[in-house]
């Protein structure tokens, strides 16, 4: 696709970015949407065409935000004609985010003004209801629209089955069932894709991510990779996120399949997913009921008889208990900060008291 004659509008700019750029329009800066983060620059789409483009020394993160794909960004414009500047990066509309990898307790924005999520996962060996509520999770606290995507359709036993099985989590939420490799159901999806409307694409390696945008795009843009044999694992053959323009109207983020995806949230996307569960707890007896040994706990008579599924439940209380710990350990992380600010005050006021009594 030609990128030098792309509008703003087809990029997703509305009246929402307008308004927040206000203030840099001022000052002669120009708006940027980016498709892509790399380690020393970026790359982003202007009015002018694709730009490479660099933190500014003079960056503004007064509200504390460092571009990620899908950002738009306030750019200033160099004397090289294919360069610019970031100076800031515009108010989201809203965010995906997890816990980064390792110990310390980071998150880690993976995009950004996303309309909707395309959760996929395979109907084979990948299959995983747990995983998918926990996707669904993450997609809830975002504010982005789910949509999950059951793919590899030709070789799936009990179709049916996993299908009723996911639209049972919720009813609300659109399910599609497709065959990548055999180019079925893409149809279905065309309705995401509309101008100025953004889609992620998330899931484990090996589902079939690549290869569903290589059959939107008629192309073979993104590399794929066929699954292990020995345990029908896939390999991570993205290794970064891009947003992609499609064809038929709208963008897709590409992202690399996801060895960990810890939580990042307040409880309110569990809240959001689990909500039967959540409706069953406020007829328990005891408002902090833990749904053990209780009398008049409701989630345990809905146990008893099959109204609530087990495993649903054990997921639900897996989720939970992250939550909590993901809440005592930042809460932690406040204190030790809060103590080290007024810590390092303490002995800024005791410098200047000394340097007082220096010149007295």
């Amino acid at each position: 696709m030609d990128t030098s004659k792309i509008d703003l509008e087809t990029l997703g700019w509305d009246p929402f970015f307008k308004e927040s750029f206000a203030p840099y329009q001022e000052r002669g800066f120009i708006p940027g949407r980016v498709i892509e983060v790399q380690r020393r620059s970026s790359i982003a789409f202007t009015k002018a065409g694709e730009l490479i483009v660099t933190l500014s020394r003079k960056y503004e993160s007064d509200n504390g935000l460092y571009p990620v794909v899908g950002d738009w960004v306030a750019i200033q414009e160099t004397t090289k004609e294919d360069a610019g500047f970031i100076m800031a990066v515009l108010a989201r509309k809203n965010k995906f985010s997890r816990r980064a990898a390792g110990k310390e307790m980071k998150e880690q924005v993976l995009a950004a003004n996303v309309d909707y999520v395309w959760i996929v996962t395979d109907l084979d060996k990948d299959f995983n209801v747990p995983r998918i509520e926990r996707y669904l999770t993450l997609v809830s606290e975002s504010g982005s629209q789910p949509v999950v995507i059951l793919n590899k359709s030709d070789v799936s036993r009990d179709l049916d089955e996993k299908t009723e099985e996911i639209k049972r989590l919720d009813p609300s939420i659109p399910v599609h069932i497709m065959s990548a490799e055999l180019d079925t159901g893409l149809g279905e999806l065309k309705r995401y894709m509309i101008k100025g409307k953004t889609i992620t694409i998330l899931g484990s390696s090996g589902v079939g991510k690549s290869t569903i945008i290589n059959r939107i795009l008629g192309e073979e843009r993104q590399d794929t990779c066929p699954i292990r044999e020995k345990d029908g694992r896939g390999r991570h053959i993205t290794s970064y996120r891009e947003l992609i323009l499609l064809p038929k109207g709208g963008m897709i983020i590409d992202n690399p399949g996801m060895r960990e995806l810890q939580l990042w949230t307040d409880g309110k996307g569990i809240i959001e997913v689990f909500d039967d569960i959540e409706a069953l707890a406020l007829r328990c007896k005891f408002s902090d009921c833990r749904h053990r040994t209780e009398p008049g706990c409701a989630v345990k008579k809905a146990l008893e008889t099959g109204e609530l599924d087990a495993n649903r439940f054990a997921n639900y209380l897996k989720l939970k208990t992250e939550v909590e710990f993901l809440a005592i350990r930042q809460n932690k992380m406040l204190r030790v900060a809060e103590k080290a600010k007024w810590k390092n005050i303490k002995k800024w006021g005791k410098e200047i008291q000394e340097h007082k009594k220096g010149k007295e």
